[in-house]
């Protein structure tokens, strides 16, 4: 990762530049920012201009071997520190166990995940995910390795706020007296969740949110999207180039929100029990992050037919097959029902967020539904 290929964050790629070339670089940094701010990037791009052979005056040169390694994450003295969970294969699991996953997300969400993705990704999405004692057992023993060719060896962990609390003792010492030529770099996005003891070893570096500018150069060069349709999008991310991409392709998540919602609706109304009990299932193998945002879609046509049952069609921002949608169904969600509608899903939402069984869940609120569009 080259700091040019950074979104924005000029002040900080300068800082960190500053401390290479004045050969004081800290051994334990702690990157903390919002989620889209180029976290991940920074501190990639950072390790990568350390460890690089022929530095530019103000990059590393993405050429070297050590450069070519780093941007493929598989140098040898770049380790990786991430939260995970035992999964159906792996009782005891390690980071460097989903290593190959962990480079394949990463390079294809362009240097910007967040932990939901990282949990669907390895498969525990209905799990919460720590960095565990193992791992920590982990950075000791490499770190005590010599490097294998870097000037300085680089342990990044990523999401240090989840890091287990009976595990953390295990790291102090290392962390407060590394090997000499060690850098870690912690990233995180929430500076209270992380143990005290951990957060006063470590130097903070503060990462803002990207400036609306550079959020909508990003979008129009790396995304090839439109100036209008990047000024839209600008104005809907809160600087983050995470919620800039999610914004971007969202109408592709919205029509499929729409074609299932739908679905489920004409099978509740014509009480289609077996098939329901087959829409759940598929509902339940979703990850928990896509039943949320059906659920919140789910609320969004709720109040739409409400909408169109006072004549509000002007708040209404519809078009076709949505718009037909709501003004064939909106006698069914009426002033009768639509309060428990509106309930309904926002319990259901309420427990998915917190990891309650999804087969359950939507096939609760579809017997229910079936009674509810009845009242008239």
């Amino acid at each position: 990762m080259l700091f040019k290929e950074v979104i924005g964050q000029e002040k900080i790629k300068n800082r960190l530049i500053q401390t290479v070339k004045d050969n004081r670089v800290s051994h334990a940094q702690l990157f903390l920012g919002p989620e889209g701010s180029g976290k991940l990037s920074l501190a990639l791009a950072y390790a990568q201009f350390i460890n690089c052979k022929n530095k530019q005056e103000n990059d590393s040169c993405g050429v070297c071997p050590s450069c070519v390694k780093f941007n493929k994450l598989i140098h040898p003295d770049l380790h990786f520190i991430y939260p995970i969970a035992t999964t159906k294969n792996n009782k005891t699991p390690k980071s460097k166990d989903f290593i190959e996953k962990w480079r394949e997300i990463v390079h294809r969400n362009n240097y910007h995940i967040t932990l939901n993705e990282w949990y669907e990704e390895i498969g525990i999405e209905k799990k919460q995910g720590i960095i565990n004692k193992n791992d920590c057992n982990e950075i000791i023993k490499t770190l005590g390795y010599k490097s294998y060719e870097a000037e300085y060896k680089v342990m990044i962990i990523w999401m240090v706020e989840k890091l287990f609390h009976s595990a953390a003792p295990k790291i102090l010492k290392i962390l407060e007296e590394p090997p000499d030529k060690t850098l870690f770099i912690l990233i995180s996005e929430n500076q209270d969740k992380i143990i005290k003891t951990i957060l006063s070893r470590t130097q903070l570096v503060k990462i803002p949110k990207i400036t609306d500018n550079d959020l909508r150069n990003a979008l129009m060069n790396k995304l090839d999207c439109s100036e209008v349709d990047a000024n839209r999008i600008v104005n809907l991310s809160f600087g983050s180039f995470k919620e800039a991409t999610k914004n971007l392709y969202k109408n592709e998540e919205d029509k499929n929100n729409f074609n299932n919602f739908r679905k489920w609706m004409r099978l509740c109304y014509s009480n289609n029990v077996i098939e329901i009990n087959q829409f759940v299932s598929e509902i339940a193998k979703t990850g928990r992050e896509k039943q949320k945002s059906f659920l919140l879609f789910a609320l969004k046509t709720t109040r739409n037919c409400i909408l169109k049952n006072y004549n509000n069609d002007r708040m209404l921002k519809l078009e076709n097959e949505e718009l037909d949608f709501v003004t064939k169904f909106s006698p069914f969600i009426n002033p009768a029902n639509s309060l428990q509608f509106s309930e309904e899903f926002n319990k259901a939402y309420f427990h998915i967020e917190r990891n309650g069984n999804p087969s359950i869940i939507f096939m609760d609120i579809s017997l229910k539904a079936i009674k509810l569009l009845k009242i008239t």
